[in-house]
C-alpha cells in the first residue's frame, strides 16, 4: 500500500517582491525587492549577505552591461537601503533583465527566477577558471520555504534548486548547465521554540522535492525561450 503523504499546504504567497526602477549609468534598469521581514534564514551565494543566517530582506537588481564597479556588496545594499530595506539581507545582482521574472509554486514551496543566457555553458569546464570578482550573474533564484529547516538542510536545498535548474535548461533545449555566474537563496523559517526543524531538503524529502518543482517551474517560465 502507498505511503499516504500530507496534504500540501496552501495558503498566501511568501515571495511578493516589489518591482522597482531606477535610472543608472545612462540606463532605466530594473530589481526586484523582497522583504519578509525578521524570522526567515537564508542560504545564499550572493555577493551580499551570502552564507548561512537570519536575513530580513532579499534584493535582485539589474545592473548595466559591462558593470564596472568595483564594490558590488555595498552598491546592493544601498540599493535596498534606499528602497527602504533595514536589517541585514541578501543581494543579487544580474545583467539580465528582472521586470518580468518567473515563478513556480508547489505545496507552500515558492520559487522567483530571473534569467538570461546568452553567455552559458557546463559547470566542468576544461578552461582554467578566471580570478578576480565575477561578472554580474545571469540566472538568479531565490526560493522560500514556510518552514524551519537545519543548516545541513539549507544547504542541501541549495543543491537541490540548482539541480533543478539545470533539468530546466536542459528540458528547454539549451546544452549547459547554467551560466558562470549563477547565484542562489533559498529562504526557510527560523526554528521556534516548539517548530519542527526539517532535517532533510534532497530532491525525495517532502520540502526538497516540493522546492524542486517550484524552482523547476520558474526557471521554464523565466528563461527568454519560455516568451
Amino acid at each position: 500500500m502507498p505511503a499516504l503523504l500530507p496534504p500540501p499546504r496552501t495558503g498566501p504567497p511568501l515571495l511578493t517582491p516589489r518591482r522597482l526602477t531606477r535610472e543608472e549609468d545612462g540606463e532605466r534598469l530594473h530589481a526586484l525587492l523582497w522583504c519578509p521581514g525578521p524570522g526567515w534564514r537564508t542560504a545564499s551565494s550572493a555577493v551580499l549577505g551570502g552564507g548561512v543566517g537570519e536575513r530580513a530582506w532579499v534584493l535582485n537588481a539589474q545592473v548595466a552591461h559591462g558593470y564596472r564597479r568595483t564594490d558590488p556588496a555595498r552598491h546592493l545594499a544601498d540599493l535596498a537601503g534606499a528602497a527602504g530595506a533595514r536589517g541585514p539581507g541578501v543581494g543579487l545582482m544580474t545583467a539580465a533583465d528582472v521586470s518580468a521574472p518567473g515563478s513556480g509554486r508547489d505545496g507552500g514551496a515558492e520559487a522567483v527566477v530571473t534569467a538570461g543566457v546568452s553567455v552559458r555553458g557546463w559547470a566542468a569546464s576544461p578552461g582554467e577558471g578566471a580570478t578576480g570578482a565575477a561578472a554580474p550573474g545571469t540566472i538568479n533564484i531565490v526560493a522560500a520555504l514556510p518552514v524551519a529547516l537545519s543548516d545541513a538542510a539549507l544547504v542541501n536545498a541549495v543543491m537541490t534548486a540548482t539541480e533543478a535548474k539545470v533539468q530546466a535548461l536542459l528540458e528547454a533545449g539549451l546544452d549547459c548547465s547554467g551560466t558562470p555566474t549563477d547565484a542562489v537563496c533559498v529562504a526557510a523559517r527560523v526554528p521556534g521554540v516548539d517548530s519542527e526543524v526539517h532535517s532533510f531538503a534532497g530532491p525525495r524529502s517532502q520540502w526538497g522535492a516540493r522546492l524542486a518543482r517550484a524552482v523547476h517551474r520558474a526557471v521554464l517560465a523565466a528563461l527568454p525561450t519560455a516568451r
